[in-house]
């Protein structure tokens, strides 16, 4: 933008420079040819009392002492003066007695007839090129010159009007960048012209609003912590109470991880700048941990379930709780939109560069037609569901995954497959 302003105010300079220094050029070409031409003129004319009089002698002592070239051609053949030959002008004058200026190759040549009792005496003189251009080229340049350094000094004011807008709009870019980036204590500086002033303070005025906003939704997702407590301890008690010690053990472990993810949500909301778990996590420690939680509830509604794990340990650029809970969320939907006895299988297999893959399977319905030709998967879409749910489930487990496909497997069933990013092996 900067740019272009500069560039419109030298186009426009150069334009208007050109409409009056055009014309001053051929003025001033044709006051030196006026200037020449009347000097010419006067030095003619100051001859011409001596020419009617006759006098031979004081007219040769007039045209010698002129310092512009005169010729006189008297009556009788003589010529006075700078020799030179009768051109065509000077015969036509002592023929019709009428003064001419004629164009020639050479310049423009005046003569001028003067009849007396002895016939015509016939003065001429010579204005050359140059002396009908001196002064032009010098005056051209003086021109130019000056046409230049307006051109500059308009360049340069152009420059420092267009930096005043410019700058005030690459602030706001900067602020509206770092906002994006979380920062919502960034604020512009109301600058430049009234319209980019009243930009800047409506930036200000939504930032303002943007973090009041978030400041009063973390503030609603903490009172889950007091909600939630009470059912929560209520289940766990309900728990105790089992008679199946195994099954007691079961249901407080569930009520237990239920606690501590609710925790862990609410202390993510309440930062002022969440940042990511980047540390990482072993996908094989965590991955066995829930398929082993699941196994007794597949055992129970007589789902055969299988699962392929790495020899050693996979590490992946996905926090414990994330990794956890995505596999939970995945676990889940088979277990709620599968009839029962419907087998099911995890698979997780390790990059050698770094990450895994994680595989979730079932011979169950599957998804609904429309949504299997996706290769994500339509239903993987925040607040999408294709069986009556919240459409949640498969939004927290794509967003871990770089890579997140759903595909039928064949005429039933369906087989989920996250890429997990790798990480750093933590130095011992």
């Amino acid at each position: 933008m900067r740019a272009r302003l500069t560039l419109l105010v030298a186009a426009t300079t150069v334009l208007v420079l050109l409409a009056f220094l055009v014309p001053l050029a051929v003025l001033v070409r044709q006051v030196a040819q006026d200037r020449a031409l009347g000097r010419a003129d006067d030095v003619v004319q100051s001859i011409v009392p001596l020419a009617a009089t006759g006098d031979t002698t004081a007219l040769r002592l007039t045209v010698e002492a002129q310092t512009v070239p005169v010729t006189v051609f008297l009556p009788d053949g003589g010529i006075l003066g700078t020799p030179a030959e009768a051109t065509p002008a000077v015969r036509l004058a002592a023929a019709q007695h009428g003064a001419l200026t004629v164009t020639t190759g050479a310049g423009q040549e005046l003569v001028v007839p003067v009849v007396g009792t002895g016939g015509a005496t016939v003065i001429r003189t010579l204005v050359t090129e140059a002396e009908l251009t001196r002064g032009v080229t010098r005056a051209w340049a003086t021109l130019a010159a000056l046409g230049f350094t307006l051109v500059l000094l308009g360049l340069f004011v152009a420059d420092r009007l267009a930096r005043t807008i410019t700058r005030p709009i690459s602030e706001l870019s900067a602020v509206s960048h770092r906002l994006a980036g979380a920062e919502l204590t960034a604020r512009a500086d109301p600058s430049g012209p009234p319209e980019l002033r009243e930009v800047a303070g409506a930036l200000n005025h939504l930032a303002s609003r943007i973090q009041d906003l978030l400041a009063a939704e973390r503030e609603r997702v903490a009172d889950l912590s007091h909600r939630l407590r009470t059912p929560l301890t209520a289940l766990r008690l309900e728990a105790e109470s089992l008679r199946d010690p195994d099954e007691s053990a079961r249901v407080a472990a569930a009520a237990d991880q239920l606690a501590r993810a609710v925790t862990a949500v609410i202390q993510q909301t309440r930062r002022a700048d969440p940042t990511p778990d980047t540390a990482g996590c072993d996908a094989t420690v965590v991955v066995a941990a829930r398929v082993a939680f699941w196994s007794v509830l597949a055992e129970d509604t007589g789902r055969p379930l299988h699962q392929e794990l790495p020899a050693g340990p996979a590490r992946v650029a996905v926090a414990a709780d994330d990794l956890a809970a995505a596999l939970d969320a995945l676990l889940g939907n088979v277990f709620a939109h599968t009839p029962d006895g419907t087998a099911l299988a995890v698979t997780l297999a390790a990059h050698p560069g770094g990450g895994a893959t994680l595989t979730v399977a079932d011979d169950g319905p599957g998804f609904p037609a429309a949504h299997s030709e996706s290769p994500s998967g339509d239903v993987a879409h925040r607040g999408t569901s294709g069986g009556g749910s919240t459409g949640l489930g498969l939004d927290i487990a794509r967003k871990i995954a770089s890579s997140f496909t759903i595909s039928p497997p064949g005429p039933g069933g369906a087989v989920i497959r996250l890429d997990l990013p790798g990480t750093q092996e933590p130095s011992p």
